[in-house]
């Protein structure tokens, strides 16, 4: 079963934000997890600290389950924007130039991955398979 946990109105452009996302899309917990700690990114310890919320989130869903047990990985994470705050910066003549600083939203899904019935089926028709060989 999987669990979420969301992070809203990070100030740090989405375009950095990705980056970090894009690290730790589609990998195990721990493995994620040494990734961002290691990570140069300003964005890593916020994502670092939203995944640990969203394990904490799976043992409160799976109390009977244990999650050095269970086979955890990010299964989503997306970016999206937020809010813009919109300054001015004086410029020459006069005039001013409009800076938006922007902000984002960060949405982890982590789930354990289960061997299905199918799975197992084709994992040992594969090894009859190759022993036929």
């Amino acid at each position: 079963m999987e669990a979420v946990a969301k992070l809203n109105n990070c100030p740090i452009a989405p375009r950095k934000m990705m980056l970090v996302a894009d690290a730790v899309r589609g990998v195990q917990v721990i493995d994620a997890l040494n990734t961002l700690r290691y990570a140069q990114k300003a964005g890593a310890p916020l994502v670092e600290k939203l995944i640990l919320s969203a394990v904490a989130n799976w043992e409160n869903k799976n109390p009977d389950e244990s999650v050095e047990d269970a086979d955890l990985y990010v299964k989503s994470i997306f970016v999206t924007g937020g809010r813009q705050l919109k300054r001015f910066r004086p410029a020459p003549q006069g005039r001013a130039h409009r800076i938006r600083k922007r902000s984002n939203h960060v949405t982890v899904v982590i789930d354990a991955r289960s061997t299905s019935l199918i799975d197992v089926v084709s994992e040992g028709s594969s090894e009859s398979n190759e022993s036929d060989n």
